[in-house]
């Protein structure tokens, strides 16, 4: 059959979301995530003036085809913009193509090759006591792997940190909403990376006292650091056995990792904010980085992620796919079905979404015993109740803006 629609919702049940709601002549709906965190109407734009146009009539089972198509011909390549409009047809093409054949979409992408997906929780704290209480309350989950990130004395809210809730349930969404008739501004942090550096390998020390050395710990560096003090950092922290610290500096210049990767044996990961292969070319052959960091959903979808981590692959490197709030139950069932099938799977994000949003997308995939799984229904396994969506209206809302203390705009 061809394609014979294409609609594309917004909708906010906590949080925007983006989703390309395809269908087919026969009458099969599938459903991709395009959303992009304060960006969103330029992907809805692209998706519904440039994209879906060019798509109406064309036979929806030649996914590579069509990929092919949204990439190489335009004459402007790649972008965040892009490629997540073409992550949103991408999914959804796969997720139709999985329903017509009756199966979960991983057994068309080379059946499972695990019977689970270690997953991390994201475990923080004013303080350390903080941050502790809450990783107790995430390993009585049943995670095996906690992202810990905790307040630095002198410095007041930090992007990613947050006291959680009894029981380590992480109720936290880091993009502001505006006020109504408030300026549509960012919320603006104050950082001191000096400050940073000293505090955070006694926070290290600490949950490794707690916690022993069984249990995979994590951090994110939030591109806060110049390469020598990323390198600092990775070879401070190496005594306490972290699992990976990610995003220690910015990824546009891929060599700077070269100087991290002289100076310490801990394990790096990079590239949630990369968009496709040619952004990690230097880094995988290089061999740079032991974990990949991109979503499904910013990445070109399920084709253009399972290129790069093709590519990983033969350099032993593993996926680390990004699992945020700001990916949306759609991306993150296509992270899962894909992560579920590789050979060089390595862990899954799992931030998960609130019960507001899961009302709107109701999903099939599961988490038990530190272990997540997309679920056995056909397709994605992931649904959108549109009346329900169409409920919950657009919000403005954007991270925060990260200063120094001179007041200079920094990295976030």
């Amino acid at each position: 059959m061809t394609i014979e629609r294409i609609d594309v919702d917004v909708t906010s049940p906590g949080r925007n979301f983006v989703t390309a709601v395809v269908t087919t002549g026969d009458g099969v709906v599938g459903l991709g995530d395009g959303t992009l965190n304060g960006r969103e109407f330029a992907v809805v734009s692209y998706l519904r003036d440039h994209v879906a146009p060019t798509l109406i009539g064309r036979d929806e089972s030649q996914i590579e085809s069509i990929w092919q198509y949204l990439y190489r011909s335009p004459y402007w390549r790649r972008g965040p913009v892009t490629m997540a409009a073409v992550a949103a047809i991408d999914m959804a093409l796969w997720d139709i193509a999985a329903k017509k054949a009756g199966v979960p979409l991983y057994k068309l992408l080379g059946g499972a090759s695990r019977t689970g997906l270690l997953s991390y929780a994201h475990a923080s704290g004013t303080t350390i006591e903080k941050l502790n209480e809450a990783i107790h309350g995430y390993v009585e989950q049943g995670f095996r792997a906690v992202r810990i990130q905790s307040g630095v004395p002198g410095l007041d809210q930090i992007y990613g940190v947050h006291d959680s809730a009894p029981g380590g349930k992480y109720e936290y969404e880091p993009a502001g909403r505006t006020e109504t008739g408030a300026a549509m501004r960012p919320a603006e942090e104050t950082w001191d990376t000096a400050a940073y550096l000293r505090h955070l390998p006694s926070v290290f020390a600490a949950v490794r006292e707690e916690f022993g050395g069984d249990l995979r710990i994590l951090h994110d560096g939030h591109h806060r650091m110049s390469p020598i003090e990323a390198a600092r950092l990775a070879k401070d922290i190496e005594p306490y056995a972290p699992f990976w610290l990610e995003d220690c500096t910015p990824g546009e210049d891929q060599t700077a990792l070269r100087l991290v990767r002289h100076h310490s044996t801990t394990p790096l990961a990079i590239g949630e904010v990369f968009n496709s292969v040619h952004d990690y070319q230097t880094l995988i052959t290089e061999r740079l980085i032991d974990y990949v960091r991109s979503s499904a959903t910013h990445a070109g979808g399920i084709t253009g992620l399972r290129q790069i981590m093709t590519f990983a692959g033969i350099y032993g490197i593993r996926s680390g796919f990004h699992g945020p709030t700001d990916v949306s139950p759609v991306g993150m069932a296509a992270n899962l079905h894909l992560g579920l099938a590789l050979h060089n799977f390595g862990i899954q994000e799992y931030m998960p979404h609130s019960e507001t949003t899961l009302s709107v997308f109701r999903t099939s995939y599961r988490f038990e015993d530190g272990l997540l799984h997309p679920g056995e229904t056909p397709g994605l396994g992931v649904g959108l109740d549109r009346e329900a969506a169409s409920r919950y209206e657009y919000q403005p809302a954007y991270l925060p803006v990260n200063r120094l203390r001179d007041g200079s705009v920094h990295d976030w």
